[in-house]
C-alpha cells in the first residue's frame, strides 16, 4: 500500500478540496528541513506532472511526486485535535529517525549518504 489515512483525515481532506475545486487533488511529498533532513510537504495539487504518482485513496486524489515517494511509501496519515490545536500526524514506516520537535524525519538512505 503506497499511502494509509485515517477516516479522520480523509474527513478533513475531503472537506479542504470541497472548497478548491479548481484543484487536481491533494499533494502530499517531502522537501529538505528540519535538523534531521526531511519534513513533510501537504498542499493543493495545482496541477499532475508527467513524473508524479496519482493515487485514488477512498475517492480523494493523492498526488506525490517522484523523489518523494520511496520516502513516505506506507505513511499512514491521520488528523489530530487537542484542545484547540489541530494537525496532521504521519506515521511513516521509512523514518528511522526524526528530530525532537516532530518537524523532520531522516531514513536509512540518509544516512548512508
Amino acid at each position: 500500500m503506497e499511502l494509509s489515512f485515517t477516516p479522520t483525515a480523509l474527513e478533513r481532506i475531503r472537506n479542504f478540496l470541497a472548497g478548491q475545486p479548481d484543484k487536481a487533488g491533494l499533494r502530499f511529498g517531502v522537501r529538505r528541513r528540519g535538523c534531521s533532513g526531511w519534513g513533510y510537504v501537504v498542499d493543493f495539487a495545482d496541477s499532475i506532472g508527467d513524473a508524479d504518482t496519482v493515487l485514488d485513496i477512498d475517492g480523494v486524489r493523492v498526488v506525490v511526486d517522484a523523489h518523494s515517494l520511496p520516502l513516505v511509501r506506507g505513511t499512514r496519515i491521520d488528523f489530530v485535535r487537542s484542545g484547540l490545536n489541530s494537525q496532521f500526524t504521519f506515521d511513516n514506516p521509512n523514518a528511522t529517525d526524526g528530530c525532537g520537535c516532530g518537524e523532520s524525519f531522516t531514513t536509512d538512505a540518509d544516512r548512508a549518504a
